[in-house]
């Protein structure tokens, strides 16, 4: 099963070789791994997909937390939870293919970035079965190139899934926020 974890870290240089170490180290799999600045730029938020069973996904969360620059993690696999991934996709297109290939681009609410000569690449956002439903129709078209960003994800809901706590944080310490 796949599990997604979502960490607050410290943003400093060395910290994504770090979390990447530990997964080597325990010998888990990463499916995906992305990393971005948050609202704050001393913090990045990792968002981490891992195929394991419930036992190991909590390992990881433990183990994350034992690391010094990790200063929050949440498995949000059985969350309720908007998950997108970002696909860029070259395909073949010659004159007689572009209008099918534009018809389909039109239905998945995708975008053509770049046309060339004999080509088009398409810009396609969404939940990943979404995307790789996408890209399976693309198939028959023949896919030169293709490059996907990995899993970012958020809870759903008003209140953010990580808050500052105000008097902890000059120890770097921070909360869950639930509702109710």
């Amino acid at each position: 099963m796949k599990h997604t974890l979502v960490a607050l870290v410290e943003n400093k240089p060395g910290v994504l070789a770090r979390v990447a170490g530990l997964f080597r180290r325990r010998n888990f799999n990463i499916d995906s791994l992305t990393v971005g600045t948050t609202e704050d730029p001393t913090i990045s938020r990792m968002t981490i997909v891992v195929d394991s069973t419930v036992a190991d996904a909590s390992l990881v969360e433990r183990n994350l937390y034992k690391m010094v620059n990790v200063l929050f993690v949440q498995d949000i696999s059985s969350e309720p939870s908007v998950t997108r991934d970002l696909a860029l996709v070259k395909v073949a297109a010659n004159a007689e293919k572009r209008a099918e290939i534009i018809q389909l681009v039109d239905i998945y609410k995708a975008r053509i970035v770049d046309v060339g000569q004999t080509t088009v690449i398409v810009e396609m956002t969404g939940s990943p079965a979404k995307v790789d439903q996408f890209i399976q129709l693309l198939e028959q078209f023949g896919i030169r190139e293709m490059v996907r960003t990995g899993l970012v994800a958020m809870k759903r809901g008003d209140e953010p899934m990580f808050q500052e706590d105000t008097d902890e944080h000059a120890r770097g310490e921070w909360r869950v926020i639930t509702n109710g």
